[in-house]
């Protein structure tokens, strides 16, 4: 077994540097046709809620049942073989163009034990029949399968090839038509019964059943080669015969080296022997096989010992005051410890344990995770390296994410197996089977971003403004960390500014946000300076000594605006963060279609293959598929092939997908960073808007200077329609033409004529009496007249009114003429030039509603979208106006565009 699973690893190509790492996403599902499908049913494709995995010779063997209620019951056995070909290995090249959407979302069982087909789930008792199976075990040649709620272990003399082959030989019972427990001797067992077996395993020519409600493993010294043959020697036991006490309510079992509580696993590596002991919250190990009954085990795994030393409570779930460091104190009692839930070295309801006879891997399935050693535990309560299936030690699956499932995470995993590259993963509550696989561990949980907004900080300020007086203090607080400055004599306004960004940021500033100041505003802008929505906890207040004349306003109680910028959504441009990613720097040539490997490196997400557009050593910007739309989390991972043919992977990483989650492009700074933003049109322009309901006989009419243009309401008219005729009517002008907006309905008016010249057309509209359409004018004249695609600066800001077009990504699907989504993955947009995202965009500019003219996929471009924006026209001069969009509840990263107002309102 060993010398082929060195002969599987040498032919993966997988670099003996490689591992696993905390947080990783699984490379494959099996089961299920994306990482999220829970399809309910079965076929030689779809899994019930599977639980037992067995792995030889190339085979792999999933229960598909399980005793922990989840559904569906399918009471069978699935056997996938010639495995290395059935699923793609790590290293791979999956075709480049698939009809297939997940090609990573694969396995194709070839036969069916239990049923006689793979559509039937029927509970059976007979020699071909099972009822909740829970664990299969196979060393290659034999199978064994824990035919739990019939109270016996069926056995294969050979692997079967054929759907619905019966057993030779039955264990636990003396023939194939009885399930009694015990082999009728109630609860006082015997060498030979067995009661509810969740665990089987066989290893070096021996049997090994965990009789969990006998509260101990059986070994056999030999695989029977007769019914009800009788085990060996018993472990958790003194004897085959003790009186165990079926209700748990009444039982003592108090936890020690030589006893157990509802085992569910056991399992070898040749040399040691490991169990499963659910009841006790912790792994068993006996650094030898054991050959006399009640032999004790020599270390435990998820309790800091056996009981010894007068230590109690040895037997609770997540044992988190006995094995993990403090995490502070009570706020009630100072002298009070607190602890986290949870820790890397606690389990919860364990389910599964398996060793390499190096590595040790734990289904801690109370914990909805995988526990990885990188070397098997020789001490007790030793902590674990790696957690696969959450993002930290300390993190599990949230009760209200219950019905979710992703790429990255497990719910109540309860079986495992293990090829040396590839960990299986029974995943039940999810319907699936995972697989983990070995890689890299150069890019992490988190190195998919949004590629515009790349993180998304948290902003608040504080407003300086008064008179100056010398001896006046005024005090920031962030979250209780106070800083003050007291006012001199020759002090301006700017000058206390500059005096407090310089308090905040000293000594290497405060440690959860860096301030710079904005002079031009008067104001303080306080950046969070860890990402995302952890950003919108920090706590802001100002305070004053009494009868101050200097004044300080705080932007909110709290920073506000910090959000997750990787969570995706399909047709996103992202940016994969790592090291070593590759030796090259290459940029996609300028073509219609972006390249799908780009200086040896190809991006996989669910197995497509993602268009590229630059890879690097450290970074690779790529576009997430359309065609994921379907899932809310999928795999990436990164494969590359340096110049000697030699191919690498990372480890996969998980990428949570949303409907929408828009990101504006900025230039490279401290955020909030200057956006790249462009004058829209040389034209004086201005908008109406149409609202309200189309009733016949209303009458429309937008004014131009002193012209009419006017529209009747019939009968089946839409303010869409209405819109379009009054465009019809305005487009006689002699001067201004009118053109539909992209986004709401609203009619767009712009100049015939480019440059200053149309600045100032007056432009109204109007409709009649009790009408129940209608018409807005958003400014009383056309304005704004400037370069079309000339960038907004410093040196040739945006002015109050005018429109502006900003670039973002992450807006998501759009709509099609025909309703449905349209895009290309990879392909630059060829239209229709007018486009929506489906989900409609706002915006906000210096605090003030922004309204978007049009928002959709930019011409000639991948994966970028044009937002036109027509500006309040009462915004203040500042050359740092802060803006965003958003879709839904989902923001943008706040950027900033220079504003200059030649005729600043009224204060």
């Amino acid at each position: 077994m060993m010398k082929y699973l060195a002969l599987l690893c040498a032919a993966a190509g997988i670099a003996r540097s490689a591992d696993f790492a905390t947080g990783q996403a699984a490379r494959l599902v099996i089961g299920q046709t994306t990482f999220t499908a829970q399809e309910n049913g079965a076929s030689d494709r779809l899994l019930g809620a599977a639980s037992g995995l067995a792995l030889a010779n190339d085979t792999l063997f999933v229960v598909d049942s399980n005793r922990v209620g989840s559904s569906p019951q399918n009471n069978r056995v699935l056997i996938f073989p010639n495995l290395s070909t059935n699923l793609p290995t790590p290293t791979s090249e999956l075709p480049k163009d698939s009809e297939v959407r997940c090609q990573v979302c694969t396995g194709l069982a070839s036969v069916a034990i239990g049923q006689p087909d793979f559509t039937k789930t029927d509970i059976a008792l007979s020699q071909a029949g099972f009822r909740q199976p829970t664990s299969v075990a196979s060393d290659g040649k034999i199978m064994a399968v824990a035919d739990t709620d019939n109270n016996r272990i069926l056995i294969w003399n050979s692997v079967p090839f054929l759907t619905g082959t019966p057993a030779d030989l039955v264990v636990g019972q003396n023939d194939f038509k009885t399930a009694v427990a015990n082999l009728g001797t109630g609860n006082t067992p015997n060498n030979k019964g067995l009661r509810g077996p969740q665990g089987v395993w066989l290893q070096n020519g021996k049997l090994y059943v965990a009789d969990t409600q006998n509260h101990r493993v059986l070994i056999w010294n030999r695989i029977p080669t007769s019914n009800g043959q009788a085990a060996d020697v018993v472990l958790g036991q003194p004897n085959f015969n003790t009186f165990v006490e079926p209700d748990l309510t009444k039982a003592v079992v108090d936890a020690r080296a030589n006893n157990m509580l509802n085992p569910v696993s056991v399992t070898s590596d040749g040399t040691r022997l490991y169990v499963t002991d659910l009841g006790h919250n912790r792994v068993l190990i006996w650094n030898t096989i054991p050959t006399q009954n009640q032999a004790p085990a020599d270390v435990v795994v998820g309790q800091p010992n056996f009981g010894d030393g007068g230590i109690t409570n040895v037997a609770v779930a997540n044992n988190t005051p006995l094995l993990c460091a403090s995490n502070g104190v009570d706020i009630t009692d100072s002298t009070k410890l607190t602890y986290p839930v949870r820790c890397a070295a606690t389990l919860d309801f364990p389910r599964f344990a398996i060793s390499d006879g190096k590595r040790l891997f734990i289904a801690d399935g109370g914990n909805n995770r995988v526990l990885v050693f990188s070397n098997v535990p020789t001490a007790s309560g030793q902590r674990a390296d790696i957690i696969l299936g959450q993002p930290g030690e300390f993190d599990s699956v949230d009760s209200t994410d219950l019905l979710t499932s992703s790429s990255d995470s497990l719910r109540t995993p309860m079986s495992l197996a293990w090829d040396g590259t590839n960990l299986f993963v029974g995943d039940t509550f999810n319907r699936r089977v995972m697989v983990f696989t070995v890689g890299e561990t150069t890019v992490n949980r988190t190195s998919v971003r949004n590629a515009a907004s790349q993180e998304i900080f948290a902003i608040g300020s504080v407003l300086v403004s008064g008179a100056i007086k010398e001896g006046d203090i005024g005090t920031v607080t962030i979250q209780s960390v106070d800083y003050k400055y007291t006012v001199l004599k020759d002090d301006t306004i700017p000058k206390v500014i500059l005096a407090l960004v310089a308090a905040i940021n000293a000594n290497g500033g405060n440690t959860l946000v860096l301030a710079r100041a904005n002079p031009n505003v008067n104001s303080i802008i306080l950046t969070a300076r860890k990402p995302g929505a952890d950003g919108n906890s920090i706590t802001l207040t100002v305070t004053l000594s009494t009868t101050s004349q200097i004044l300080l306003s705080a932007s909110g109680s709290t920073l506000n605006g910090g959000q997750d910028a990787a969570k995706i959504a399909p047709g996103t441009l992202i940016n994969i963060t790592g090291d070593n990613l590759t030796t090259k720097t290459e940029k996609a040539p300028d073509g219609l279609v972006l390249p799908k490997t780009l200086g040896g490196v190809q991006v996989y997400i669910d197995g497509l293959r993602s268009p590229l557009l630059m890879v690097s050593p450290k970074l690779i910007n790529a576009q997430m598929p359309f065609e994921i739309s379907d899932a809310s989390s999928v795999s990436v991972y990164v494969r590359t092939t340096d110049d000697s043919g030699n191919v690498r992977i990372t480890t996969a990483v998980g990428a949570p997908i949303i409907q929408q989650n828009p990101g504006i492009f900025a230039i490279d700074g401290t955020d909030p960073r200057t956006a790249i933003a462009v004058h829209s049109s040389s034209y004086a322009s201005g908008v109406i808007s149409v609202d309200g309901t189309a009733v016949a006989g209303d009458v429309t009419t937008v004014t131009i200077e002193d012209r009419s243009y006017s529209y009747t309401v019939v009968t089946g008219d839409t303010l869409v329609i209405i819109r379009d005729k009054l465009i019809e009517r305005v487009n006689q002008d002699e001067r201004v033409s009118a053109f539909p907006a992209g986004s709401f309905t609203r009619i767009r008016l712009k100049a015939k004529v480019p440059g200053t010249a149309g600045d100032g057309i007056a432009y109204g509209a109007s409709v009649s009496t009790s009408a129940s359409v209608i018409l807005s004018p958003l400014s009383p004249a056309l304005c704004c007249s400037n370069k079309e695609g000339a960038p907004v600066t410093d040196a040739n800001p945006a002015v109050p009114g005018e429109t502006i077009s900003i670039y973002a990504t992450g807006l998501g699907l759009i709509k099609s003429d025909d309703g449905t989504a349209a895009g290309e993955t990879g392909t630059k947009y060829k239209g229709p030039s007018v486009n929506e995202p489906n989900s409609p965009v706002d915006s906000l500019a210096g605090g003030k509603t922004a309204n978007v003219l049009f928002s959709g996929l930019k011409q000639g471009a991948v994966g970028i979208y044009e937002v036109q924006l027509q500006l309040n026209s009462d915004l203040p001069t500042n050359p740092q106006t802060q803006l965003t969009i958003a879709q839904d509840i989902y923001i943008s990263n706040i950027v900033t565009i220079p504003i200059f107002n030649p005729n600043p309102p009224a204060r």
